[in-house]
């Protein structure tokens, strides 16, 4: 068994319209709840979003044109649709896939997925992934683990020579350590959001308490160079022990 990923090419763009609004109205339909939530009726519904997704024009060069396929990419329904087509997708990929391509453990965040396959089957789960859509507008590319790890978002999973997975902050070849900068005209709590969220960053990713030392002074290092002063870090840091003791002490109900 080995770790692969797989993503979307362009998803917002390539997902297909019909298709969509057809996998919405069958859920519609098989939501026996939704007169609790709406007075509106199923073909409102989705007569009020085709004609929200379908007619999408943007102008460039003082000629106007029309998005003839896929979500705009800057909508608020783009997400949505997308998720939903490819929640469905997932769905019957899992449920038709060969048993020797089978995937033993399946992540999805939108149109990156992370699976533990067996070993030399990963051009057919590919294969099979890329069949499913039958517009074929949608199409996965794969990176397979190489040298014992591979990365999966803004992770890196290593695995160890006992067999166990170890979990590490994953920054791309590009990264250049910048953040928003100290002595920029933005508002405080902006840049103290900064910090904090390389703290919980910190702490929910990496597994081990000797990377959590190292990568915590990676990124003390780098807001040092983004001017940011001694204070503005431990606050951040009462900020966010503050809340670790708060959720703590919330009742289980």
């Amino acid at each position: 068994m080995g770790f692969v990923s797989h993503d979307v090419v362009s998803l917002f763009t390539n997902t297909p319209i019909g298709e969509s609004l057809k996998i919405i109205r069958n859920q519609l339909e098989n939501d026996k709840r939704i007169k609790d939530r709406t007075n509106l009726e199923i073909d409102d519904i989705m007569e009020l979003l085709e004609f929200v997704v379908t007619p999408t024009y943007f102008t460039f060069r003082g000629v106007i044109y029309q998005q003839r396929f896929g979500t705009a990419m800057g909508s608020p329904l783009s997400p949505i649709i997308a998720n939903l087509f490819m929640e469905w997708l997932e769905q019957r990929t899992l449920a038709t896939a060969p048993v020797n391509c089978r995937p033993r453990l399946w992540k999805r965040i939108v149109d990156d997925t992370l699976e533990v396959i067996k070993r030399g089957s990963v051009m057919q789960l590919t294969e099979h992934l890329n069949s499913v859509d039958s517009t074929g507008s949608i199409r996965f590319t794969h990176e397979e683990e190489a040298e014992r790890q591979i990365s999966f978002l803004d992770t890196l999973l290593i695995r160890k020579e006992d067999g166990n997975i170890k979990l590490l902050v994953y920054r791309k070849k590009t990264h250049t350590d910048q953040y928003l900068n100290f002595m920029s005209h933005h508002p405080s709590h902006q840049k103290l959001g900064v910090i904090r969220t390389l703290l919980n960053r910190c702490e929910n990713v990496a597994t081990e308490k000797e990377d959590r030392r190292q990568e915590e002074e990676h990124n003390t290092s780098d807001l040092k160079k983004c001017s940011y002063p001694a204070w503005s870090t431990r606050k951040a840091n009462r900020t966010c022990r503050t809340r670790v003791t708060k959720e703590l002490r919330k009742p289980v109900r």
